[in-house]
């Protein structure tokens, strides 16, 4: 579980360090990836926490999610309407999902350590 973590920390850290801008055309596809990245990453801490993590699914999602997006952007882009806003909603709709489900099963979790240790004293 700690591998998405590093691997967050250290894209963060080179992205700090380096001087690379991306150009305004690409920013709407650029927010699509990073919105359908950080939803894999937080479902497959969900799926861990919950006991069902699988690597295949986590690994397809993550490139299906980020092919996904960059394409509805792009098709939006060819018919002059903003569908990269859909991708953007439905992404985040679940993200704060994935988020609220691992603070139920964190709170859970303590609040479960929590009382054993008080029935142990």
């Amino acid at each position: 579980m700690w591998l998405p973590f590093l691997g967050l920390i250290i894209g963060v850290i080179l992205g700090l360090l380096t001087d690379i801008k991306v150009p305004e055309e690409y920013s709407n596809y650029l927010s699509i990836a990073v919105l359908a990245s950080l939803d894999t990453l937080f479902g497959g801490i969900r799926a861990q926490l919950k006991n069902i993590y699988d690597e295949k699914v986590f690994v397809s999602g993550f490139f299906f999610n980020i092919l996904l997006a960059a394409s509805l952007a792009f098709l939006g882009v060819h018919l002059g309407v903003d569908l990269y806003l859909a991708a953007v909603f439905a992404f985040g709709v679940r993200l704060f999902q994935n988020i609220a489900v691992i603070r139920r099963i964190i709170l859970s979790k303590w609040s479960n350590r929590h009382e054993k240790k008080k029935k142990l004293q």
